[in-house]
């Protein structure tokens, strides 16, 4: 069963075909529907930005993927399975480009004052791998982006409760279907969701989404949000625009001095960054193999998506809370189905800024 953050509790009274599920699922809320997972915000009032943090506090073995041409990280390659640290403390996704990954400093202090680190013997170490995604351009001053005192205040707010959605955090900024032009884009953010099983694995997804493509409900094959027609009104489907050699013109205006319908996106200006997490107990090759699957939730939501200008990563959590043996093929195939819906609900769960509107403005 699908869960998102604001599923209602009646809705969730039914009972799932097969023995194994008699009984309903109680509500869950997003990424925290994983024990041992917190999720905290802090969103920048100055101008929409901010950055959003993923604690496991008891330690979560990690992996990720990087498929974006453009990407900003830190940390990375301490994921690598052939790497020594296994566990990790936290996840940063900040938006600010790579100034905000200033952010995750603020969080290692803020598990440093916890005593949560890698053992070091003359010290605890925080783990704290972060990505970024490029929103300057957006709302203002491009000087006012994430630092490290934002990400300590994300690290201090965050809870196992509902993941809010929408503009906050490192979705504040983010913006959606930018193939025709930032004049033609429309308002991204974060989303989150959970999947259930009978036996009691659970898969979640968080996301910010801040991308060049279309939002695409794979449900439905409808285009939930993205590049908007030239004249504002409806939507032009990325798609369309791609088969019509749309996305390999040049730029009309590679300084930016005249921003209009026609420029196209630059490398580093688009970005999808999240992270699936699970109760399964996984290695970290598995956790690695999880977040190259869950890559098929980005291609099923997002189109286009992975380009040269893109930074798309996913980091891959799993707690090891659930008793048993997992089953990796599953957890992966679950976590590109969770973070499609994730991708849907940071489109549908946004509130637009003035000239970038959200789905929820459009026409029905």
């Amino acid at each position: 069963m699908r869960i998102s953050p604001h599923t209602s509790v009646p809705a969730l009274a039914v009972v799932l075909a097969g023995p194994a599920a008699s009984a309903p699922l109680a509500a869950v809320p997003g990424l925290t529907a994983v024990t041992g997972v917190k999720v905290g915000h802090h969103t920048l009032t100055e101008r929409p930005t901010g950055c959003t943090v993923i604690l496991t506090e008891a330690g979560a073995v990690a992996g990720v993927d990087v498929r974006g041409g453009a990407p900003g990280t830190r940390e990375t390659d301490l994921l690598d399975p052939v790497n020594m640290v296994q566990k990790v403390h936290a996840i940063v996704l900040a938006g600010g480009s790579a100034f905000g990954l200033d952010s995750a400093s603020g969080v290692m202090r803020y598990l440093e004052e916890k005593g949560i680190g890698f053992d070091a013997l003359v010290a605890k170490v925080p783990i704290v791998p972060a990505a970024i995604l490029f929103d300057l351009g957006v709302g203002g001053n491009p000087k006012i982006r994430p630092t490290a005192e934002c990400g300590y205040a994300a690290a201090r707010a965050a809870t196992d409760g509902p993941v809010a959605e929408g503009n906050v955090g490192a979705g504040a900024g983010a913006t959606i279907g930018k193939l025709g032009g930032p004049a033609r884009s429309m308002k991204g953010g974060v989303g989150s969701a959970a999947i259930v099983l009978p036996n009691g694995l659970v898969v979640a997804a968080l996301v910010a989404v801040n991308a060049v493509g279309d939002i695409i409900d794979p449900a439905t094959g409808r285009v939930v949000a993205g590049v908007r027609n030239a004249d504002g009104q409806g939507l032009a489907d990325a798609r369309i625009l791609v088969r019509s050699g749309a996305l390999g013109r040049r730029d009309p205006d590679p300084d930016r001095k005249k921003p209009g319908a026609d420029a196209a996106p630059r490398p580093g200006e688009n970005t999808t960054i999240g992270v699936v997490a699970t109760n399964a107990v996984l290695t970290k090759a598995e956790a690695t193999k999880v977040a190259q699957m869950a890559h098929d939730g980005y291609a099923r939501a997002i189109s286009p998506v992975h380009t040269p200008g893109d930074g798309d990563t996913i980091f891959a959590l799993a707690t090891g809370t659930l008793v048993g043996e997992a089953n990796a093929s599953l957890v992966g195939a679950l976590a590109a189905e969770v973070m499609a819906d994730a991708i849907v609900r940071a489109a549908t769960q946004a509130t637009g800024l003035p000239g970038i509107p959200a789905a929820r403005d459009l026409p029905k």
